[in-house]
Formats: C-alpha cells, structure tokens, sequence
C-alpha cells in the first residue's frame, strides 16, 4: 500500500501546549506498545494495566488490534502490506494520544520489526516516549490458550497468514519490557506502573 503526503495542507498549533497539558494531567503522554503473538496476553495486560492507571487517577486508554479493526482499520486485511498499514495508522493515532497528554496502550501483534521501527521513529521525531512491551509468551502456550480458536483454524488452513504458523513473528531485540508467562497480568501491570514512575511519567500519587 503506497502512502502519499496530502497536497496543501498546513500544521496549525494549538493555544495550549505539550507542558501545559503535562501539567494538568500529572503525567506525561506516552505510547507502550504492547507486542507478542496472538494469546500472549497483550490485550489482557494492557486492559489490567489501564484498569490500575485509571485508578490512581490517570487518563490512559487502550488500543486493541482487533478493536481498531472494526472502525479505523476495518478495511485491511492480513496481508503483509495491509498488516504494515495497519500498524502505521496506530503508529500514527498511539502519537496523537500521546501528544495529546495520554497514556496510550497500544496492544497488537505487529510482527514485523520495520514496522515496530517506524512507530518508534514516529515518537521519537516529536520527542514523545515509546515504551515497547514484548510479550515473550511462547508459541505452544499461545496454542494451548486459543481463547478465540484461531490457531486451530490455522492449523486446518481455514485462516492464511496467521503470525506464528503461516506468517513470521520477528522478535522484538531491544524492548525496554519484557514480560513472561510466569506472572500474573494484575503483577505485571504493577511492574509496568512502577517503571512508568521511575520514568518520571506519572506524578506518583499513592
């Protein structure tokens, strides 16, 4: 899918600014990016992780792969080009929320490290934090949950290009997070709160 740059349009600045914002949300915006194959527990984590920012009074919101899909991204399919899309326009969407002051948690497969790359870039060209977050829950474990049966659809080839069977998952190399199968969503969510605070993200209320 070829992306073209829109003809005569202008960036306006707004009246109130990045610090402004930080300001008044006691926080700083960020994007974690939530990656791992399909039943490692991205979406899981990432809601239990919402759940416990929310509760100590910061404004987060979850981005979810197969959410997304049925609005913004309801026209792609799982084609290599249509999975790179994909992840650009969350790319793009993770770096409003965050300019805009949120803590935005991204939760997709996002397979390809290109395509990670680019995201990263994106935040790092308007000097907001990227946090990458891999999931390195393995292959049989994901078969063994299944929680939506797509592995076994896979494996009877009802579902072509699934990450993990038909189609490659490149691990992540330098995640700031790493987050195993050994610990329960509520602990990692914790673990991940309290590296947001030593990153002087959150204002720390509790």
């Amino acid at each position: 899918m070829t992306n073209k740059k829109s003809a005569n349009v202008t960036w306006h600045e707004g009246r109130v600014d990045r610090a402004r914002r930080e300001e008044v949300f006691r926080q700083k915006g960020a994007t974690l990016w939530f990656t791992g194959l399909s039943g490692s527990g991205k979406s899981t984590l990432a809601f239990s992780l919402e759940h416990l920012l929310t509760d100590n009074g910061y404004k987060c919101y979850v981005l979810d792969g197969d959410n997304v899909r049925h609005g913004l991204n309801s026209n792609l399919g799982f084609s290599d080009a249509d999975r790179e899309e994909n992840i650009r326009r969350v790319g793009e969407v993770s770096k409003l929320f965050a300019d805009a002051g949120m803590i935005v948690l991204s939760s997709f497969i996002s397979p390809f490290r290109r395509d990670r790359r680019l995201v990263r870039e994106l935040h790092a060209a308007d000097d907001l934090p990227f946090i990458e977050v891999f999931m390195d829950t393995p292959l049989d474990i994901c078969e063994d949950r299944d929680p939506k049966k797509l592995y076994e659809k896979a494996r009877r080839g009802e579902i072509k290009n699934f990450t993990g069977i038909d189609s490659p998952y490149e691990v992540p190399e330098q995640s700031e997070l790493v987050i195993t199968p050994n610990t329960s969503p509520e602990n990692s969510a914790r673990l991940i709160y309290n590296y947001l605070l030593d990153q002087h993200l959150l204002a720390g209320n509790d």
